[in-house]
């Protein structure tokens, strides 16, 4: 696409992205700078292709450009622009790549030209290798299935070419691109992609594979070599005529500089299949070796700058015109949630005030709302289940002090009150429905039996009644009985246990 620098009145609002500036335009679509609206202030520069408004009502074009979205898309490579997003709205289709700060190829010839120059054979090889590797990508992409998709782009040329400042060149456009399982299929006897750039055998509607990019990639060398195309004037049936008879014109023809890269022109651009690189890597392997070591991305990003500073320049001014718009009303949002971050905990749920939304989706988005919300749970609702937590252990401890005391009770002869259960212990109760909602349950005293006597038996304290000296083992009550609260009137448990006649010792159940 050859760039534009038509600018709208006002953005157009298609689902959470805005249109403003138009950069490029083609035969098929325009593209426009646009920016993503995400919650809570988040915004990112895009690029939007809007298909042309005469094309947009033929199924045939809107399957093409939906085509370029999926074929884009299983593409993963840096040098491959990627496609971020596909929106139908209106009766139009837009699809939203990455936005990349550059300049296309042909803009460079141009300017370099304009300036009097031609673009460096290492910055040249630089460009040409990076553009193989994507193509190369895209040859071998293949679906969820892993079975290969055949790839072919079949429009490459300078102006698809994406130069970044950050030195790195990128593939675009694969709105006419040949794969497997396209929805869409190219008639009979049509023609896909610019004149000038296609192989014989695409011109003539054969069917074509990966070395129709590899013919085109020549075409391209030799143009960012020499500043010139290989063939002019794609209506003059003379131009024609050499593309299908292979009549090139190598590097060297314009400047003899230049021959050691006439065999890599002349192999890329044969006029059969078999002639050429059998790959795009093939190739970029080859420019590699004849360049002698291509140029740095660093080197690329500034030879970039210098010569197409002034276009990247004013565009960025553009966008920070356009950030700085899209700010005013954002500010509320980020201070509400600024606001309520600084709460901090126990503020409960609290909702961001929301985004103003748009009544056409994304594909991506389609149905649904971006909201936010703070919950932090209350404090109190921590220390329930801490106490929860400890409240086992407690009783437990409770127990073996009781057992400890009484026997310490028992060598002095004084009467040992139970002892009082600790606060932790209490604060149980208005959280735990199951121990203070009711009543302790009450339990019937065990029936002694005193068994017959068979050998003498130890002698037996005097504090303890000699009908509870064979007392059976008390059964164990549970843990909820232990937190009820004291009966009025305690029974003496100076001496917790009794000793049955065989010496074996049994805990009285009323003073555990």
């Amino acid at each position: 696409m050859e760039g534009d620098s038509t600018a709208p009145n006002a953005p157009i609002v298609i689902g959470r992205y805005a249109l403003y500036d138009r950069i490029a335009s083609g035969g098929m679509a325009s593209v426009h700078l646009g920016r993503l609206a995400g919650p809570v202030g988040f915004t990112r520069t895009v690029a939007i292709k809007r298909l042309h408004s005469q094309f947009a009502a033929d199924p045939e074009f809107v399957a093409m450009f939906l085509d370029e979205a999926r074929l884009a898309a299983r593409i993963q490579h840096p040098n491959v622009v990627p496609t971020i997003d596909v929106v139908a709205t209106g009766g139009e289709l837009f699809l939203v790549m990455e936005y990349v700060r550059g300049e296309s190829a042909s803009v460079l010839v141009r300017r370099a030209s304009e300036n009097g120059e031609r673009i460096p054979p290492r910055i040249v090889a630089s460009i040409v290798s990076g553009t193989l590797q994507g193509l190369h990508a895209a040859h071998e992409a293949r679906d969820e299935g892993s079975k290969p998709l055949c790839i072919v782009h079949r429009d490459v040329s300078p102006q698809n070419i994406l130069v970044g400042i950050d030195g790195t060149p990128r593939v675009l456009d694969f709105g006419v691109a040949k794969a497997e399982d396209k929805f869409h299929s190219t008639r009979g006897g049509d023609i896909k992609g610019k004149v000038l750039y296609m192989s014989p055998e695409q011109l003539e509607g054969d069917a074509v594979d990966r070395t129709t990019d590899v013919y085109a990639m020549g075409l391209v060398l030799y143009e960012l070599l020499t500043g010139r195309r290989m063939f002019t004037k794609s209506q003059d049936t003379t131009s024609l005529a050499r593309i299908l008879r292979n009549d090139l014109t190598l590097p060297s023809d314009m400047d003899p500089s230049l021959t050691s890269w006439d065999w890599l022109v002349r192999t890329a651009a044969a006029r059969f299949p078999h002639e050429r690189f059998p790959s795009a890597r093939a190739m970029a392997l080859e420019v590699e070796r004849v360049a002698g070591g291509v140029a740095s991305p660093v080197e690329v990003a500034d030879y970039v700058e210098r010569v197409a500073g002034e276009g990247i320049m004013r565009r960025t001014q553009r966008i920070a015109e356009i950030e700085s718009g899209m700010r005013v009303g954002r500010e509320e949002v980020q201070a509400a949630l600024a606001s309520e971050l600084a709460r901090g905990p126990g503020s409960g749920v609290t909702s961001v005030p929301q985004l103003p939304d748009n009544e056409a989706r994304s594909e991506r988005t389609a149905g649904s709302k971006v909201s936010l919300t703070v919950t932090e749970p209350p404090p109190a609702s921590k220390s329930r289940r801490w106490v929860l937590a400890v409240a086992p252990a407690a009783v437990v401890v409770i127990a073996g002090l009781a057992f400890v005391l009484g026997r310490a009770g028992s060598g002095t002869g004084q009467a040992t009150a139970p002892a009082a259960l600790p606060p932790s212990t209490a604060a149980i109760a208005p959280d735990t429905p199951s121990v203070a909602a009711s009543p302790p349950p009450t339990y019937a005293e065990p029936t002694v039996t005193a068994p017959a006597a068979t050998t003498a038996a130890p002698a037996v304290s005097p504090a303890v009644p000699a009908t509870t000296a064979a007392a059976s083992p008390a059964t164990p009550r549970p843990a909820a009985a232990q937190h009820a609260a004291a009966k009025p009137t305690k029974p003496n448990c100076e001496r917790p246990y009794t000793v049955d006649g065989q010496g074996h010792m049994h805990f009285r159940t009323e003073c555990l």
